[in-house]
């Protein structure tokens, strides 16, 4: 498996149809601009869509990839190392934020397992039965993977993309449950943008104190030395400092691409998984959306790499999808107003200033009838 074969399977947004979509907007009842940045959202989703105007978003779907990182056992994150299959259970209980969201906005919430630790029998066989390992390895000293669970990993993430391409799917929020995964983001993402540990380095979605924190900059920084010499290589560098919930949402990512089913990204990991499959196939991001600003230093580098502006900036750190969710009701917004809103009638413009025109001309007609006929009756 080479990722590198993805930039020939992955097309842009069709321009042309962009273009329709543009033109069309301009001809809309409302005046241009009036609509801000909903305007950009609906061309953005009628050119993945190829279709002008942009059909309505029917079948959203939230794809959360499920794992946990060894790393956390240093104590680097809010949560105890091998949890992360508690926020599962919250999440399919209902109880979590992301839940709650999910059903006010009706959207139906699909986990995948990639590398969760904890014992199968814990969570329902839907959601483990897809899992690549348990959990990953702490990238400060070894790999996270091997190369055969790297491959794997992505080989999932390309699967489950499939499955919601197939399934009438039309737009992903895109979202992960995992802990130490921000640790593993910043890293990848510090040595994809040649940056220092410390500049990339956040607090998460469960916040930390500042030991923590300097503790995480150590992880960081050391997984970084092993980071460097396998950058050349993707899937190296995901099974050397990556973990398998990384790994299958980067090949989640590329195949939706390949798929042309746009997603919103939630937070850093994400941002991290997108920026390796950018480094994959270049044309990629066209078919992402950054959902939210989480905070994470990590993100904002990523994301200014990838040249994607967040919908959202709301100070939501929770993570879990949650703040890419709240970015879906102004994405279908969006795509309602383009659709629904009718097009002015220039016609009747036309009609209206040609009749304007014709009776100013008839009034200087008579006007000039009058002027001749006063004219005649002085000579006579």
């Amino acid at each position: 498996m080479n990722l590198d074969d993805f930039s020939d399977l992955i097309e842009r947004p069709d321009g042309g149809v962009r273009r329709d979509a543009e033109e069309r907007r301009e001809r809309l009842n409302v005046p241009v601009g009036a609509l801000g940045r909903l305007d950009e959202l609906a061309e953005w989703l009628s050119a993945a869509q190829q279709s002008a105007p942009v059909r309505t978003i029917e079948q959203p779907r939230v794809v959360l990839f499920a794992g946990d990182h060894g790393v956390a056992r240093l104590d680097v994150s809010g949560r105890a190392a091998g949890t992360a299959h508690e926020l599962v259970r919250a999440t399919l209980e209902g109880a979590s934020p992301l839940a709650v969201l999910a059903r006010r906005y009706a959207v139906p919430v699909r986990i995948v397992d990639a590398g969760l630790d904890c014992d199968p029998e814990l969570l329902p066989e839907a959601v483990v039965r897809t899992r690549v390992r348990r959990g990953s390895g702490r990238i400060d000293v070894e790999d996270a993977l091997t190369a055969e669970e790297a491959r794997a990993a992505v080989r999932l993430g390309i699967a489950v993309a499939d499955e919601e391409a197939d399934s009438g799917t039309d737009l992903v929020v895109l979202g992960d449950l995992s802990v130490g995964g921000t640790t593993a983001a910043a890293t990848l993402i510090a040595a994809l943008c040649g940056t220092d540990a410390s500049v990339v380095t956040g607090r998460g979605g469960a916040g930390i104190d500042d030991l923590a924190w300097m503790r995480k900059c150590a992880a960081v920084r050391d997984a970084l030395r092993r980071a460097r010499p396998v950058l050349g290589d993707q899937l190296e560098l995901l099974a050397t400092v990556g973990g398998a919930d990384l790994a299958a949402m980067t090949g989640f990512l590329l195949q939706c691409a390949v798929r042309r089913l746009p997603v919103i990204l939630d937070g850093v990991v994400g941002a991290a998984a997108a920026l390796v499959g950018q480094r994959a196939a270049f044309r990629a991001p066209d078919w992402w959306l950054a959902g939210q600003a989480s905070g994470e230093p990590a993100q904002a580098k990523a994301l200014d790499r990838m040249a994607l502006n967040p919908v959202l900036d709301h100070g939501v750190i929770v993570g879990e999808g949650c703040g890419a969710l709240l970015a879906l009701p102004l994405v279908q917004a969006a795509a309602a107003l383009a659709a629904e809103l009718p097009e002015r009638e220039p016609d009747a413009d036309a009609d209206a200033e040609a009749d304007a025109d014709a009776d100013g001309n008839a009034d200087a007609d008579g006007a000039g009838d009058e002027t001749d006929g006063g004219a005649q009756e002085a000579t006579g």
